[in-house]
């Protein structure tokens, strides 16, 4: 398919969280509408103000050159309402953060009743391990005032009892797994495997596919 094939079938965008990477790629391989992937650095939502502008700036910047753009990102305590002020038309995920958004909000909120003290993992969080969790806590921020952050995580993970690996059958599953079990043995948790797939993203991926058909030159000269 030709570049100019792609643009009448319609061009899509991705602008997504880092973490959604493992499955992103995987669920788009071989898509010729997507015609541009950027992937922001996770834990922006840590400061929410700074990520609703950065997302915003991002798709606006796109404004004529894609049809739609698939938004990478649940609400994460910044982004509601977000795709009203978009000058691209824009799906996002639904949920409060990424969690939610590929187990499906109604799951996440059952194990997070099963048991409260539980750190979920998918590939693109095992990834960054203990790492990312400090980043996430904004636990980082003490190490320019002289503290070992590590110190307070363990102080803080003393409330939590498990973690869960949510296995969304990308890449190197094992491998990914692996990583979750090492970050649940560092922080003294037990380790769960929580097999989930990715048809959440799938549904969201295939509304912006279709919007971005609906607005592309071709349905425009029906």
């Amino acid at each position: 398919m030709t570049e100019n094939d792609s643009a009448k079938k319609g061009r899509l965008a991705i602008i997504a969280c880092e973490i959604l990477k493992p499955e992103l790629e995987k669920l788009t391989e071989g898509w010729d509408e997507v015609v541009h992937r950027e992937y922001l650095e996770f834990a922006l939502h840590i400061n929410a103000d700074d990520l609703r502008v950065k997302v915003q700036d991002k798709v606006n910047a796109l404004h004529g050159q894609v049809d739609a753009v698939f938004l990478g990102y649940a609400v994460c305590q910044s982004l509601s309402g977000i795709t009203g002020l978009l000058k691209v038309p824009t799906v996002m995920l639904e949920g409060d953060d990424c969690i939610a958004a590929i187990l499906g909000p109604v799951e996440y909120e059952h194990q997070k009743r099963l048991c409260g003290g539980t750190w979920f993992n998918t590939p693109g969080w095992a990834l960054r391990g203990v790492e990312g969790a400090i980043k996430e806590l904004h636990l980082d921020m003490l190490i320019d005032q002289g503290y070992e952050p590590k110190y307070f995580l363990d102080m803080l993970f003393e409330n939590y009892e498990r973690c869960i690996y949510v296995d969304t059958d990308v890449g190197d599953a094992e491998h990914y797994e692996a990583l979750s079990r090492q970050f649940a043995e560092d922080l003294g948790l037990r380790h769960e495997n929580r097999p989930c797939g990715t048809a959440n993203l799938e549904r969201f991926l295939a509304r912006t596919l279709q919007l971005a058909r609906s607005n592309g030159p071709a349905a425009k000269l029906q």
